[in-house]
């Protein structure tokens, strides 16, 4: 039962980290083929479903490292040292929301950026997406660590 739950966590980080890949392949190339006006539009119509999607993928991704953190040092396993790796970047691809995305979609919203600028913003959003992705598999290595670590020392 333990590994099965063990498995099911890291079904659900690398389904969050594959929804990643997906928007940086498919939706952010198609954002920037289109013209300001037209992303605009899109952005006001799917924007907000786009966001609580990915929101709820984000959270339970973060939350699984954490959990695991926490159940490791209540049990005092040598896994916990992997598994607060993958919480710190967790905790990192988290915050690169609100050091650069959240503020940058709310411009989105406000249909602040002429054609130009609003195609160099896209470029910048794309690196800034493609660094947090970079982040987010260092999570999930260190997550696999953690768990393939407790599974063979059950009984540290």
């Amino acid at each position: 039962m333990r590994k099965l739950f063990h498995y099911l966590s890291l079904l659900l980080f690398s389904i969050f980290i594959g929804s990643q890949i997906t928007e940086g392949v498919l939706l952010v190339p198609y954002w920037q083929s289109l013209s300001s006006n037209d992303f605009y539009s899109y952005y006001h119509q799917f924007g907000p479903s786009i966001g609580k999607f990915y929101t709820i993928l984000t959270i339970i991704a973060a939350l699984i490292p954490i959990a695991f953190s926490i159940y490791f040092k209540l049990i005092n396993s040598k896994s916990l040292k992997y598994a607060m790796l993958s919480s710190f970047f967790a905790v990192m691809f988290v915050s690169t929301f609100y050091i650069y995305f959240k503020g940058t979609n709310e411009l989105f919203y406000q249909s602040s950026f002429s054609d130009a600028e609003l195609k160099k913003e896209l470029v910048t959003w794309s690196y800034w997406h493609w660094g947090r992705i970079i982040i987010e598999f260092f999570s999930l290595y260190f997550l696999i660590l953690s768990l393939d670590r407790f599974q063979n020392k059950p009984l540290e």
